[in-house]
């Protein structure tokens, strides 16, 4: 086979946390007295807690209102909230046609990864019963940078033991699609042609990408 394994990415390729997310940090937003709203949400995707908290504060014009330590109370609060947004997840709430990928890269012994931004992506999976199909999660802590840098992309490879050529990334994110790129991955973005054009490969939906997988194979 051409690739040797495929790295993916959570929010919005596995599972679609996003709206949990938006809810969480809107609900943070207006104890800060901060407006946002779905648009401004599509801004925080594929990065990091405190990327996005910073986000939200400059939008509000309250960046340096805060100190260090306060913008991780901020943070961790967020997540607080989110957490218990979490608990309703279940199986069901796996995207389109991912189980039968996994099961696809199972059988053909093609090594999975995951590399999220989330610290929480073991919890999910877990939530999911989708743990068993991943050799790897990748711990956004353990890299020095997070997307659109490349290091979650080339630690996923490290792990896994393959060179990152041999590798495909797949992101629902322009951020995302962009650390793939750099870390020299074939990779495949999901969403509008209008935001990941600069992907590999665009497919609309997870409903398409075990044959799209397949194809690349």
């Amino acid at each position: 086979m051409k690739f040797k394994g495929i790295i993916f990415d959570l929010d919005g390729v596995i599972t679609d946390t996003a709206e949990y997310h938006y809810i969480a940090w809107k609900h943070l937003a207006k104890k800060l007295d901060i407006e946002i709203d779905r648009e401004f949400n599509e801004t925080l995707k594929g990065i990091s807690r405190s990327e996005s908290l910073e986000k939200i504060l400059i939008n509000g014009d309250k960046e340096k209102k805060y100190t260090e330590k306060e913008k991780e109370e901020l943070a961790d609060s967020k997540n607080d909230y989110y957490l218990t947004l979490l608990e309703k997840l279940t199986p069901n709430d796996v995207m389109e046609n991912i189980v039968e990928t996994l099961k696809y890269l199972k059988e053909n012994n093609i090594k999975v990864a995951l590399a999220s931004a989330s610290k929480n992506a073991p919890l999910i999976l877990d939530k999911l019963e989708l743990r068993d199909y991943f050799e790897v999660i990748v711990d956004p802590s353990s890299v020095k940078q997070g997307k659109p840098a490349p290091d979650i992309f080339l630690e996923g490879a490290r792990l896994i033991g393959l060179n990152p050529n041999d590798c495909i990334g797949v992101e629902d994110s322009e951020a995302g699609v962009i650390a793939i790129n750099d870390s020299n991955m074939l990779s495949i973005g999901i969403g509008s042609e209008e935001n990941l054009n600069h992907a590999d490969v665009v497919i609309p939906s997870t409903k398409i990408l075990k044959g799209t997988i397949e194809n690349l194979m």
